[in-house]
């Protein structure tokens, strides 16, 4: 008995240990990736959204341009900083950072796919007041096609870059899916399960593998404000990174594709040939649908080739629909 009682006090002391560590190393990776506040440099104004604030920023005069960032905790509105004040020349940029991304709130809650198209519709109708040019980077594309398929006063043409494989996409949460959802939610142990996932070494190495083709291009600058997107307020940009993981952010797309009559271009980078691949399914979808290849470029051509960027949207926005 008395054994039992010392082996089970002796787990308790190892697990409160286990997790005070944790607990330790969690508040030292918040304060290392937000500690030169880099994303508050552009002092963002804010929108206040029925489910939290959302930072945006406008630059510019115009025939209104909203830019999107890639759907990931590690993105912001930082991710057009390349091309806000060149194409702010001609146009009024409001540039947006996601809920649960950026300088915008990280409620906790479930985001899910239609949550963010409710965040472009109000954001449209409410802070642009009209008709709008918006240009999405990777899976954000979905939101603005489903976005426009539910309300066509809103969104006039619509430039996707490198959107999110359409067969991935339609992947529905399961038992085991939802279950990782519910562990990364929990204070300390969902926390340092992030933090070991998502930290400036493996930011590192996407930027690497996945977004640049010419790694000479890759400025610390970026990556740090990335690790500090992905671990600003407490970290909590895990809720949205946890409901990712289980597929809640997911929708099948395809019955809303039908509906749409505007005017969509892809920028691919051909530095990734599943860009291009993932390109002609959305073609084979809308055959109207035109396909711009940069080369030399893999899933950040606004950022990697900035003014060939440009010069392919100023090309786009300028035709006719």
């Amino acid at each position: 008995m008395l054994s039992w009682k010392k082996n089970l006090g002796i787990l308790a002391c190892f697990t409160g240990t286990v997790i005070g560590t944790m607990h330790v190393i969690n508040r030292v990776f918040t304060y290392i990736a937000t500690a030169d506040n880099r994303l508050d440099e552009a002092s963002p104004k804010y929108y206040d959204w029925r489910f939290g604030k959302i930072a945006y920023r406008k630059r510019g005069t115009g025939s209104p341009v909203l830019l999107v960032h890639n759907f990931d905790t590690c993105s912001s509105m930082h991710e057009w900083s390349n091309i806000e004040s060149e194409l702010a020349k001609t146009n009024a940029v409001y540039s947006i950072d996601l809920l649960g991304c950026g300088c915008s709130e990280r409620p906790i809650l479930t985001y899910t796919n239609f949550l963010y198209v409710q965040l472009i519709s109000d954001f449209i109708k409410n802070v642009i007041g009209e008709k709008t040019d918006v240009i999405a980077s990777g899976a954000s594309s979905s939101f603005i096609l489903m976005a426009c398929a539910n309300d066509e006063t809103i969104i006039n043409r619509i430039i996707m870059v490198n959107p999110q494989n359409l067969v991935t996409m339609a992947k529905a949460p399961t038992k085991r899916s939802t279950l990782i959802k519910y562990l990364l939610y929990t204070p300390v142990i969902g926390t340092f399960i992030y933090n070991m996932r998502v930290n400036k070494r493996t930011i590192h190495q996407k930027f690497y593998a996945d977004c640049y083709y010419d790694v000479n291009r890759i400025r610390e600058k970026d990556i740090l404000t990335c690790f500090e997107a992905s671990h600003k307020d407490k970290t909590r940009s895990r809720y949205l990174y946890a409901c990712q993981k289980s597929r809640y952010t997911n929708a099948n797309i395809l019955f809303c594709l039908g509906k749409i009559n505007n005017s969509i271009f892809i920028i691919s980078g051909n530095g990734n040939p599943e860009n291009a691949l993932i390109a002609e399914q959305y073609q084979n979808q809308i055959p109207s649908i035109e396909i711009i290849g940069m080369n030399k470029t893999k899933d950040l051509p606004h950022v990697e080739k900035a003014d060939e960027f440009i010069a392919q949207v100023r090309i786009l926005l300028t035709e006719e629909d």
